[in-house]
């Protein structure tokens, strides 16, 4: 299938940059999406994030070069380390010894071959889900900068979430929802070579004082409904991603992906993720 073939490039891609910077938006275009989508599908799909894939790999190959004579630190150097114990705090963290430990006997260490990516037969269980086509909206709330390395957004993006709860943001947003789609938005805006930023937003047409405003553009959505804790919806997005999308006759649009929380009961939450889609030429 032509998005395997995709992916599997994006790994030929890596592998012959491993001793380089790799460039994010470079495997995006050969994923044939933007940098911020490719990144969530590769997660989805290998079962670490992208960053730590090509950590595995460059210390799998510099445990390699170790062990065939080279030096700790022109090893260091080859994979972009400037400090010696930079290099050596991401070799243990891979293979639990220094670099230093290779060549002594009896001393093992971890290898991490390329992925390889396959068509895989899934879909057993049903997914409901709907097209909708939506002109622009304008949303209301707060947002932080993301970085383009989503594996960094790990800790900001709770915390955003947690301080919207505490200090009264999400009470205020509740009160000011008045358009569509109706729930508490986390809206991901990661335009290719513009500001990547997360919003926590309601759709509403009042003023919002201190409040920031977005429009969210025109662009079609296929939306998935779930329930379940709030964890849940990252299954969903997972199986979105690695099993409706490759076989929908759909590939990403340009719009920010949408999550819609439609219960905000963290153990029993309804909720929606709005995906944006074209159909393929």
């Amino acid at each position: 299938m032509e998005w395997v073939e995709c992916l599997n490039r994006t790994i030929t891609y890596m592998e012959e940059h491993l001793t380089e910077e790799i460039d994010y938006e470079a495997l995006a275009r050969l994923a044939c999406c933007s940098s911020y989508h490719y990144q969530r599908m590769f997660a989805y799909m290998a079962g670490a994030s992208l960053g730590e894939y090509i950590r595995r790999r460059r210390m799998s190959r510099a445990a390699e070069d170790l062990q065939a004579g080279e030096k700790v630190l022109d090893t260091a150097l080859r994979y972009g380390y400037q400090s010696p114990t930079a290099f050596n705090r991401a070799f243990q963290a891979v293979h639990g010894v220094p670099p230093s430990a290779v060549r002594e006997p009896g001393v093992s260490v971890k290898s991490f071959p390329p992925l390889r990516f396959t068509v895989m037969i899934k879909g057993a269980e049903e997914m409901e889900y709907r097209i909708e086509k939506r002109e622009a909206f304008r949303v209301v709330g707060v947002s932080v900068p993301i970085e383009k390395d989503m594996e960094k957004n790990f800790q900001t993006l709770p915390a955003l979430w947690e301080r919207v709860a505490r200090d009264g943001t999400l009470q205020r947003l509740l009160g000011m929802m008045d358009a569509r789609p109706a729930g508490i938005l986390g809206v991901c805006d990661c335009p290719d070579g513009g500001q990547w930023r997360y919003y926590v937003a309601a759709a509403s047409t009042q003023e919002g004082g201190d409040l920031e405003t977005y429009t969210v553009p025109a662009a079609t959505w296929a939306v998935f409904p779930g329930a379940g804790t709030n964890q849940s919806i990252q299954d969903l997005e997972r199986r979105v991603l690695t099993e409706w999308l490759p076989s929908s006759g759909y590939e990403y649009g340009s719009a920010p992906d949408i999550e819609v929380y439609l219960s905000p009961d963290p153990a029993n939450a309804r909720y929606e993720v709005w995906i944006p889609v074209v159909k393929k030429g």
